[in-house]
């Protein structure tokens, strides 16, 4: 089990926003967690990213190691990198600045321009536009640059929320076969979306969360199955 998430209760001051969330990934999957805006998704992100502290739960990284209380630069250390919702690159600073950044925990230099090499083999528009200033990119390329910023520290598990959001579709089918393809080269991934057409047909599993808590999960092709499922976030 790469991360177990057990019983995680979070709230913001008075207002519970997590109600006892279970979830695993496993090494080299794709999971997925859809559900509607304001459904604790991003909320659940932010609690392994060490953002957020849980009020009460477990999570666990490798089998052994709590990541409640850690710190987020020592949870990016275990391996475990966050792509955030709204992409957060920084305006001002170029394509290449925005991706040593991501890099920022590593001193070897190989090491960081051989993880360079593999964001600009993914994201070959990344490469052209290294000396452009990242807030003149559009919507799609800063996505790619979002994820290829987390990609710097080569984490075992990626988190990504919402790299669909504000894209035209086909920009989101280009950044869904991406996300394959950094699955298939070995990087475990956890996918929260709204697009959840698109999340399950790309995720081995997903769950389904309503107001804080997880209410159900399966196979992702089940899930695209599942008439409730269907009716309430395929359009029927």
């Amino acid at each position: 089990m790469l991360l177990s998430i057990q019983n995680v209760h979070v709230s913001y001051g008075a207002i519970m926003a997590l109600h006892g969330v279970d979830l695993t990934v496993d090494s080299g999957e794709i999971v997925t967690l859809i559900g509607a805006n304001g459904a604790g998704k991003t909320t659940l992100l932010r609690t392994i990213s060490g953002l957020i502290r849980p009020k009460s739960g477990s999570i666990t990284w490798q089998d052994s190691r709590s990541l409640v209380g850690m710190p987020p630069h020592q949870i990016v250390r275990e391996g475990i990198c966050h792509s955030p919702e709204g992409r957060q690159v920084f305006a001002n600073l170029s394509v290449r600045e925005n991706l040593l950044l991501g890099a920022y925990q590593q001193d070897d230099s190989f090491e960081i321009a051989s993880s360079m090499r593999r964001v600009y083999d993914l994201f070959p528009v990344l490469s052209e536009r290294k000396h452009q200033r990242s807030g003149t990119l559009s919507g799609g390329e800063q996505q790619m640059l979002a994820i290829g910023r987390a990609l710097m520290a080569k984490p075992k598990l990626l988190l990504l929320d919402e790299p669909s959001l504000g894209l035209a579709p086909l920009i989101v089918r280009k950044i869904f076969e991406i996300v394959r393809q950094i699955n298939a080269e070995g990087t475990t991934i956890f996918l929260v979306e709204q697009n959840a057409h698109m999340a399950l047909q790309v995720a081995h599993r997903g769950y389904v969360m309503q107001n804080g808590v997880i209410t159900m999960s399966d196979s992702a092709k089940a899930l695209l199955d599942n008439p409730e499922v269907r009716a309430a976030y395929l359009g029927g």
